[in-house]
């Protein structure tokens, strides 16, 4: 697989180091190890996500959830207790790790295992000081006249002062 060099994309912008970053992670990342475990995420709301994944077999005790930089992380670690001899295994008890990265101001609100299916809830939450204000618009007509009535009565003292 042919490699993309985003060296340029670093070296002549200011504050997208971790697009570019995403963006590398994208074209080098393992395909194969991305498979598993299934996964869905949702759109239940304008602000509000959800992102299940299908893990059949593990219990709460076998799953970790982490968030850190803006990336979360679900493991599971299978503990192979016993021995068993199967005819065909088709689920998948191995141990895993898959990592979402979330945009900035997503938070992870809950997480519920149930039925072999564990949903973890996202919501956007945008700091006041970021969301769209509307700005009054004030008219300025009435106080552009007043300032040129008072400039001309102020270049007409000042010429005076200067005769006189």
């Amino acid at each position: 697989m042919n490699s993309l060099d985003l060296t340029p994309l670093y070296r002549n912008s200011v504050g997208f180091d971790r697009l570019a970053s995403l963006i590398d992670h994208a074209f080098t990342s393992d395909t194969s190890a991305s498979v598993y475990p299934p996964y869905n995420i949702e759109v239940i709301d304008e602000n509000q996500y959800a992102i299940t994944l299908a893990l059949a077999g593990f219990t709460q005790d076998e799953l970790d959830i982490q968030v850190e930089k803006g990336v979360l992380t679900v493991r599971g670690n299978k503990n192979a207790k016993e021995e068993r001899k199967y005819l065909y295994q088709g689920i998948a008890n191995r141990s895993f790790e898959r990592k979402f990265n979330l945009a900035d101001y997503v938070e992870v609100t809950n997480a519920d295992l149930s039925n072999g299916v564990l949903t973890i809830s996202l919501v956007k939450e945008i700091p006041e000081a970021m969301k769209p204000k509307s700005i009054v618009i004030n008219q300025q007509a009435k106080a552009i006249e007043h300032q040129t009535q008072d400039n001309a009565k102020a270049t007409k003292e000042s010429k005076a002062d200067k005769v006189a």
